[in-house]
């Protein structure tokens, strides 16, 4: 989505020269002509940054109505960064509307690389103000969520937390291994939680990034460093510098961009795409795998150098099959948020179901776990969850004829026996189905197919 601009002035001719300036420039622009119009606009509207006038028809040189509505808009979007701009420039009016809140200043006439300049940085961190308002709102569902998630009544999963616990408050970099579904994004965002480190985690999922965006991803660019590079946008290193970067499937990195990680890993310097100015940025990477990395390193699709750099402290998540302790408990807090999201009246599990979940071999660990608590959740009839309504698959059935399967059940073997039929590389089974890495990737994801399937 492009960038969006609220301007705010009473001089139709002030409104039409801005417009055009930046609406080539890539921004959205949205136009007021009075503080009353301003703040209906914030109202109905969000927006990535404000420019406003500081004087207006009923105040042409104190900058009065202008300083009101600097307070009103940061009253109503504390999240808005606001540029002021007037024709009666002076220090003190300067002084003072930085005071009430205002980002930056421009004087009319303006210049117009100063306007660009001053707007785009303000855009940016509109955007990156926005973006971890959210990751404060999803780490906070996460410490309100995280019993119902993470259960460790397990011998196995009370060791885990513990290491996670210990070594959270250092800034040595943590690899999390483990099954596919078995809890690592979780447990990456308890360890950021339980950091000492105060600005956002940045998560990443690398497996999904194609090597063409990548080094913009992460690192960033200025402004004409490609065709589509209409301004300059902050990578994901640079909005992680004083947090934490989580770096979900990293066995899926290109061979060709791991380099470029472990320099920043190790100096933490990066250059955008297209910038000659070396950057840095104090990052505490956490990363996950579902993969064996020292076999892609013996098999040289792993530098052996970056997961000396990367497994600094190396925590394994048991799959459910083996910490079946943690089943019922698990499956009871699950059913209690299921039952409180869908307005359903649902008291326990009765016995028979149970042994069913106690006995299933969960394959798709948790995540699974969790889809069939939600389905049953909806299934149920009464307050007694029953083991028909779990409709968990027989233990050895056979799988069901072609033409008896969905498109998503047919696609999840195709990709399943690639993955066999190819040790569990992902680069070489999406060139056996004729798919990118990315796409089938994608796949996967959606579908709950881990590389180790």
């Amino acid at each position: 989505m492009r960038p969006r601009l609220l301007i705010v002035d009473d001089q139709r001719d002030v409104l039409t020269a801005l417009r055009m300036a930046l609406t080539k420039e890539g921004i959205e622009v949205v136009t007021a002509g009075s503080p009353a119009g301003a703040l209906a606009a914030v109202a109905t509207d969000s927006f990535d940054a404000a420019l406003i006038d500081l004087n207006y028809t009923r105040d042409t040189t104190s900058g009065v109505e202008g300083l009101n509505l600097l307070e009103k808009l940061h009253q109503s979007d504390p999240l808005l960064p606001v540029v002021v701009m007037t024709a009666w420039a002076s220090v003190d009016l300067a002084v003072q509307a930085m005071r009430t809140g205002a980002r930056d200043f421009i004087e009319k006439p303006w210049d117009n690389t100063r306007l660009l300049s001053v707007v785009r940085n303000q855009l940016e961190l509109g955007r990156a103000l926005r973006s971890g308002q959210r990751l404060q709102a999803e780490n906070a569902l996460l410490r309100d969520a995280s019993q119902v998630q993470i259960v460790a009544e397990s011998s196995a999963m009370q060791e885990v937390l513990s290491i996670a616990q210990r070594v959270a408050s250092s800034d040595a970099p943590v690899l999390i291994t483990g099954e596919n579904g078995t809890g690592k994004s979780l447990l990456a965002r308890l360890i950021h939680q339980w950091s000492a480190r105060g600005q956002a985690l940045i998560e990443v999922n690398v497996g999904a990034l194609s090597e063409g965006v990548f080094e913009s991803e992460m690192f960033g660019h200025v402004r004409g460093a490609f065709t589509d590079a209409r301004s300059e946008r902050a990578g994901r290193v640079e909005l992680a510098d004083g947090g934490s970067l989580f770096l979900d499937e990293i066995g899926n990195l290109p061979a060709g961009q791991q380099a470029k990680l472990l320099r920043v890993l190790d100096s933490g310097e990066f250059e955008p795409v297209g910038s000659s100015r070396t950057r840095k940025a104090d990052v505490r990477l956490i990363a996950a795998t579902n993969a064996d990395l020292h076999k892609l390193v013996a098999d040289g699709r792993f530098r052996q150098d970056l997961l000396f750099r990367i497994n600094t402290i190396e925590i394994c998540i048991p799959p459910l099959r083996e910490r079946r302790v943690d089943i019922a408990p698990l499956a009871r807090a699950v059913l209690a948020a299921s039952g409180q999201r869908y307005g359903r009246s649902l008291r326990e599990f009765d016995p028979d179901a149970i042994r069913a979940l106690q006995h299933y071999a969960w394959p798709g660990n948790i995540r699974e776990l969790r889809n069939v608590i939600e389905r049953a959740a909806l299934l149920a009839r009464g307050e007694l969850v029953s083991t028909a309504d779990l409709r968990l698959a027989p233990v050895n059935a056979s799988p069901p004829a072609l033409e008896d399967m969905s498109l998503e059940d047919a696609e999840r073997i195709l990709i399943r026996t690639a993955l066999k039929r190819h040790n569990g590389s992902v680069v070489e089974a999406a060139a056996a189905l004729g798919l990118s890495r990315s796409a089938l990737y994608r796949r996967m994801e959606k579908l709950g197919v881990g590389a180790d399937a």
